[in-house]
């Protein structure tokens, strides 16, 4: 299987039917190159992936259908199906669907909690810091600069940003480009910035139990 690119939707693998041993992750579309690196890094050639677009990010209210679709519809040719979302603004409703169907999802609200590991995010209790991924960083425009109108209206960076101190940087791989392209994005925005490497966090440990089933 090829790499996926950022905003990503099915991979062609999971053609076999069940009993197989094949395990597919629904993922959200920004964790696609993560997950293609722990999958390639540990050989876990048995796991397949299929991304729903990360712009639902922008629409929280239709990942729970989304995802109850994907995983219908490929039900019947993987052993296992595990969902790559925390809850990711739906206010339960991802984890009440997902206990609906029997399919285990990752544990906690986001992808900066889960990076970070949940409980140490939970003790930093952050309210003004705007966080940013490896993904986020490379789509900064197409994800926060033009769908807030930015790119139209720079005047309004202040009235959306202004109750922010910190741009933190959640480096997923030791990228000086990426870096550079983060402390960037703070002063675009005229925040401070900080880089904090968590790798993978959580989302390793989660996919790694997954493909010892």
């Amino acid at each position: 299987m090829t790499s996926l690119p950022d905003d990503t939707t099915l991979t062609d693998a999971g053609l076999e039917a069940r009993g197989s041993g094949r395990v597919l992750i629904v993922a959200c579309g920004a964790l696609a190159r993560e997950i293609i690196d722990l999958r390639d890094l540990h050989g876990w050639t048995h796991l397949d992936l299929t991304c729903l677009p990360a712009i639902l990010h922008n629409h929280p209210d239709r990942i729970t259908a989304a995802v109850r679709e994907t995983v219908q519809k490929h039900r019947d040719r993987y052993d296992d199906i595990y969902i790559a979302y925390g809850d990711c603004g739906t206010g339960g409703q991802l984890e009440s669907a997902c206990a609906e169907m029997g399919v285990q999802m990752i544990a906690g609200p986001h992808c900066y909690s889960f990076f970070e590991g949940n409980t140490a995010f939970a003790k930093r209790d952050e309210i003004t810091a705007f966080y940013l991924t490896d993904f986020l960083v490379r789509q900064f425009d197409a994800f926060v600069w033009k769908p807030l109108g930015l790119d139209r209206h720079p005047d309004l960076r202040d009235m959306y940003f202004g109750h922010y101190e910190t741009l933190v940087y959640q480096a997923q791989t030791d990228d000086p480009a990426l870096t550079e392209r983060a402390r960037a994005c703070a002063a675009r925005l005229g925040l401070r910035f900080e880089r904090r490497f968590t790798g993978y966090g959580d989302l390793e440990r989660h996919l790694t139990d997954w493909a010892q089933v």
